[in-house]
């Protein structure tokens, strides 16, 4: 078996940060279950303001709301405007198809 990427929200843009909270990253539930990322799913965020890289997980955010959320000591890393690539993997003996979502400024699919 190997890793390979599955899902992927490309160009996405962070709405908001907030430190206090325990950590994580929201999604629009729309955008996420467009991307086939699901609520609790381990994630590599890159961020391609500032080169950063991190894991986390998604948890979901109100539906067409646009948010895509930054929460607790990524923030750090991470900031609000910040262009960001979310990307899911799975475990597979052959690469599958992948579902690749393309954002505008807005985080509204756009491909």
């Amino acid at each position: 078996m190997r890793s390979f990427l599955r899902s992927k929200i490309h160009k996405a843009r962070v709405t908001e940060v907030d430190i206090d909270y325990e950590g994580s990253i929201g999604i629009d539930k729309a955008l996420s279950q467009r991307a086939g990322l699901m609520p609790g799913e381990k994630v590599l965020v890159v961020d391609n303001t500032n080169g950063a890289r991190l894991e986390t997980y998604v948890i979901e955010e109100e539906e067409n709301s646009g948010r895509v959320v930054i929460y607790g000591a990524a923030g750090h890393l991470i900031k609000k405007e910040d262009e960001i690539i979310i990307m899911g993997f799975e475990l597979a003996a052959e690469p599958p198809d992948v579902k690749k979502v393309i954002v505008d400024k807005e985080n509204k699919p756009v491909k």
